[in-house]
């Protein structure tokens, strides 16, 4: 099986402009097609900007709403899959989710985060109930999460007890945190033999201050492919015969002992 080429676009787009973030989805499009690239990866909230306050309600929108058709579009028109994240109304709530559309257009799935970072997210956003949220992109089985989620190892874990090979987290990491990209996001791909493509906004928004590096993390903790702290689109290869072969030679899940972890639930 072929690798599957991943670029990951490490951008803030233009708060609060829909249309504007959508444009800037079809010209990473582009180059990320022009790289070869199969899967385009955006960060946290990309559609509408993550510091847009009480901006939430009236930017939100349904997961299969106007915009959702327009990343499709971009997606058929480039030949690849898109995961962009954005605010999802769903009847009287809304979410902090991902949707991955497929290279033909449908939707692949939908995760909504189920673990919501400060107050911000907190005030606006209803945390989603379900954990392992997956589809199948050329033969490799992806699974999304969203930013602060990653940071709980059984999160992880339990996408690698469901055969997860490539974890897509789109993220809003911001200063004074930037450890988790450079460290955390390695050890969680070798603790949990997957590949991870770890997406971030980058620059001054609102409160916050994003700090880029989004990486792309092997089996084996090492970073396949870094982005600096600036508007970058960077690509790498998730290669699934080197997942087989790090997965038989690392132990980790064939050793656990689970009857020993029933205090963690």
């Amino acid at each position: 099986m072929p690798p599957l080429r991943t670029a990951l676009l490490q951008s803030s787009g233009r708060p609060g402009s829909v249309d504007e973030n959508l444009k800037a989805l079809g010209e990473a499009a582009a180059r990320a097609a022009g790289a070869g690239a199969r899967l385009l990866v955006c960060p946290e909230l990309f559609l509408t900007g993550y510091a847009i306050g009480d901006e939430v309600p009236r930017l939100a929108e349904a997961a299969d709403g106007a915009s959702a058709r327009a990343v499709a579009a971009v997606a058929v028109r480039h030949g690849l899959a898109v995961l962009y994240g954005y605010p999802e109304r769903a009847d009287d709530l809304i979410f902090n989710s991902a949707q991955l559309i497929g290279p033909d257009g449908t939707r692949m799935a939908n995760y909504r985060k189920t673990h919501l970072f400060g107050c911000f997210e907190q005030q606006w956003f209803t945390p989603g109930e379900e954990a392992v949220v997956q589809a199948e992109l050329d033969g490799v089985r992806v699974g999304i999460m969203i930013c602060y989620d990653v940071e709980f190892p059984e999160n992880v874990r339990a996408h690698a007890l469901a055969a997860t090979d490539l974890l897509l987290v789109p993220t809003a990491q911001m200063h004074p945190f930037q450890f988790v990209a450079e460290s955390v996001v390695p050890v969680r791909a070798f603790e949990s033999q997957m590949y991870i493509a770890y997406v971030n906004r980058t620059g001054p928004e609102g409160e916050f201050e994003f700090v880029g590096l989004s990486c792309l993390a092997g089996p084996d903790g090492t970073v396949r492919t870094r982005a600096g702290r600036g508007e970058e689109l960077v690509v790498g290869e998730v290669d699934p015969e080197f997942l087989r072969a790090s997965r038989a030679a690392n132990p980790y899940l064939h050793d656990r002992r689970p009857g020993l972890y029933g205090s963690l639930v």
